[in-house]
């Protein structure tokens, strides 16, 4: 947005082949993350991009750890939470697997004050927070799939959790409106 407030491009994906963007996350020195296809793609505040990661299985919800160290992604199709170290460039070295889930799919993701993740899983219809190294610390089970997690309101203790029922990608667009945001309090505090 330009000071007169019209909106412009801030940078062109086009030349990267990705057909759907998902998710976006931005770290605090004004890099953007943005996943899509089965990449991750980093714009500097000039405009430029660049892929930085590839072979994502089914790339979903991101986070930046505070100290802008580690970029997560939740790979819903591996199963897993893969972390990146993040360079000064901005660029993503050291894949690892942050968390394997077993049978968890994640979907949006959110860090709290501890490092531990809580995770969006749509086909289990739960909200799971894991520690690194997939300790499941914590399992809220809803009746409608969870697809992504944020913590706030009062201290950053209450985990709000965006909900559908989900019948598949062939029925995304049948008209049915079943999306709602459930809240449950819970102990440990999110971050910044």
């Amino acid at each position: 947005m330009e000071s007169n407030g019209s909106l412009v491009p801030h940078a062109d994906l086009s030349s990267l082949n990705v057909k759907t963007w998902n998710e976006i996350v931005i770290d605090s020195r004004a890099n953007i993350y943005i996943n899509g296809g089965d990449i991750i793609a980093l714009v500097i505040p000039d405009g430029s991009i660049k892929k930085v990661a590839d072979g994502i299985s089914f790339p979903n919800g991101m986070l930046v750890t505070n100290n802008n160290s580690t970029l997560v992604i939740a790979e819903s199709h591996g199963k897993r939470l893969t972390a990146f170290d993040i360079n000064n460039d901005g660029g993503l070295t050291n894949r690892r697997i942050w968390a394997d889930l077993e049978d968890g799919v994640p979907d949006g993701i959110c860090l709290d004050s501890e490092g531990a993740i809580w995770y969006g899983d749509v086909p289990n219809k739960r909200c799971v927070r894991v520690r690194e190294g997939g300790e499941v610390l914590q399992v809220v089970n809803l009746d409608k799939g969870c697809f992504a997690c944020a913590l706030g309101g009062t201290g950053k203790k209450t985990l709000f959790m965006t909900v559908a029922e989900w019948r598949g990608f062939e029925k995304m667009l049948d008209g049915k409106r079943t999306g709602e945001v459930q809240a449950v309090d819970v102990s440990v505090k999110g971050v910044k």
